[in-house]
């Protein structure tokens, strides 16, 4: 069993809990595989860039090429969905089959993944990650949604409430017992990515709404860390220095911070805080035993308001999913599935009672 230090939480759940306060967590990262690899490869947002490169290609030697409209693998979302809504017909059309490909593709990796055992019986699944954000990704979310009804897949599919940027955020507030809160308006929320890490302050919000499902994002700080390529020391300090920030910013503005960091990260993240496997795309060597980054934070910032601080840690489509327990207490069991570069995915299924 690990200690309190090693652990940096006490009288709560460890890192990478099975069970929180609102739910139970039956199952995260599943790892489907085939005998080309891995399945969800094909439902990810490089799956998704791959295949629009695919189409355009066909168009191109055909002759009738679009002008290089959806030309390169670093267009953005926002191109692609002016594109849809009025662009070049030919590129639209290349956009539109792309969408209806990945969607395929998108369903049948959901039809595999019911049928595993801790997927069984689920009810909803929201879909988060960063091809969520834009038109183009809803549209393909709504067509896998239609394909999984034609076939008679008895899920209700749709895209997930909040921003993604914004609920790898709320959701850490779900990692945390309701009375760590007593006293305090808000938490420190980190969402760390394989490109990105943001850290933001989370008004609870609990005046108007106890059940926690009006709290938002009152300040966040992005840092694109893929552009820097810092060593893991490095972006350990630099995450330090923007929880700092964040710190200052709520004092100055006579919020009473609570003393607790929610942390959402890839990979499988053991009860100690390290991580298992699944952290290759950040920044150094994350995987190490040695490496321990609620540890590491807690050191840099060991206390707020004169409170010890807690951290806790879990997997960032777990973290990410939580910010839809306030609307699922209509079902009993649902899922989360992200959209990034690769696809995460999470399966709750609500305790009983919910939280007070």
């Amino acid at each position: 069993m690990p200690t309190q230090a090693d652990a940096t939480v006490s009288g709560l759940a460890g890192h990478g809990a099975g069970c929180l306060t609102a739910v139970h967590i039956d199952a995260y990262n599943a790892e489907l595989r085939d005998e080309d690899g891995f399945i969800g490869d094909r439902a990810s947002g490089r799956a998704f860039r791959a295949i629009l490169e695919a189409g355009r290609e066909r168009v191109r030697r055909s002759g009738d090429d679009p002008g290089g409209a959806v030309a390169g693998p670093g267009i953005s979302k926002k191109k692609l969905d002016r594109i849809i809504l009025d662009g070049d017909p030919v590129a639209a059309g290349i956009v539109l089959g792309t969408i209806e490909e990945f969607a395929a593709e998108f369903a049948a990796v959901i039809r595999r993944l019911l049928r595993l055992k801790e997927w069984r019986g689920t009810q909803r699944i929201v879909v988060g990650g960063g091809l969520r954000a834009s038109r183009i990704g809803e549209l393909a979310i709504g067509r896998t949604a239609g394909l999984l009804k034609a076939a008679n897949q008895d899920v209700l599919l749709q895209p997930i409430r909040h921003d993604p940027d914004e609920a790898g955020l709320l959701g850490c507030i779900h990692l945390a017992p309701s009375w760590i809160f007593s006293g305090h308006d808000q938490i420190l929320a980190v969402d760390i990515g394989g490109s990105n890490i943001r850290v933001g302050t989370v008004d609870l919000n609990q005046r108007k709404s106890p059940d926690l499902s009006r709290c938002k994002v009152v300040q966040s700080e992005l840092w694109r860390h893929a552009d820097d390529e810092p060593s893991r020391a490095a972006a350990v300090g630099r995450l330090s220095e923007m929880l700092g920030t964040a710190i200052r910013h709520g004092s100055k503005r006579g919020r009473r911070l609570a003393p607790f960091i929610g942390i959402g990260c890839p990979g499988h993240i053991r009860e100690d805080g390290s991580i298992m496997k699944g952290g290759q795309n950040l920044p150094g060597d994350w995987e190490h035993k040695s490496f321990n980054l609620p540890r590491l934070l807690r050191e840099a910032i060991p206390e707020i308001g004169g409170h010890e601080v807690t951290v806790l840690m879990h997997n960032d489509a777990v973290v990410q999913g939580l910010s839809e327990v306030p609307f699922m207490r209509d079902v009993e069991r649902w899922g989360v599935m992200t959209i990034g570069t690769g696809l995460g995915n999470a399966r709750f299924t609500n305790r009983s009672p919910a939280r007070e």
